[in-house]
């Protein structure tokens, strides 16, 4: 069959449909120092992904949890198992509320982070460094240990 034979609006309808932009969620990408993408994990609707490890001094649960606006990650959360070794709040810079089974959150931090993302160093299996949306999981300990990353949002 031609193209012609399905008629002209028919014909513009699909050449629209075929040129205009895929549509994807938010993603939140593990990339590494060339810029090479190691792993993406989807920002649910509405909602964060959380980057999670143990303290370095303590031992205890640490983590920060970000969302995107305009393709940039925004630092929304932070967990925090004490206030041990320089763990605690900034004044200005968010609210501290009690977490369910011990330590605390500090909530309404909204810090846009640089364009270029978040610099990390991934940790050992032991520091468990690990992003999750909720749903799934990045074990970024096992993916990149001892190695610099950056995280980055798209839209």
């Amino acid at each position: 069959m031609r193209l012609t034979a399905l008629g002209r609006p028919m014909v513009a309808a699909l050449f629209l449909w075929l040129a205009a932009p895929a549509w994807a969620d938010p993603m939140l990408q593990v990339v590494d120092p060339a810029g090479k993408v190691l792993a993406e994990l989807p920002f649910p609707p509405e909602g964060e992904i959380c980057l999670s490890w143990a303290h370095s001094v303590t031992g205890g649960a640490v983590a920060d949890c970000f969302g995107t606006t305009s393709g940039r990650l925004v630092l929304r959360r932070s967990y925090l198992h004490d206030y041990a070794a320089g763990l605690g709040e900034v004044a200005g810079r968010g609210r501290v509320l009690p977490a369910e089974g011990g330590g605390y959150w500090i909530v309404e931090i909204n810090e846009p982070l640089p364009p270029t993302g978040l610099p990390l160093r991934v940790g050992p299996a032991f520091v468990g460094h690990s992003l999750t949306n909720g749903r799934d999981t990045i074990d970024l300990s096992a993916l990149a240990a001892n190695q610099r990353v950056s995280l980055r949002a798209t839209d």
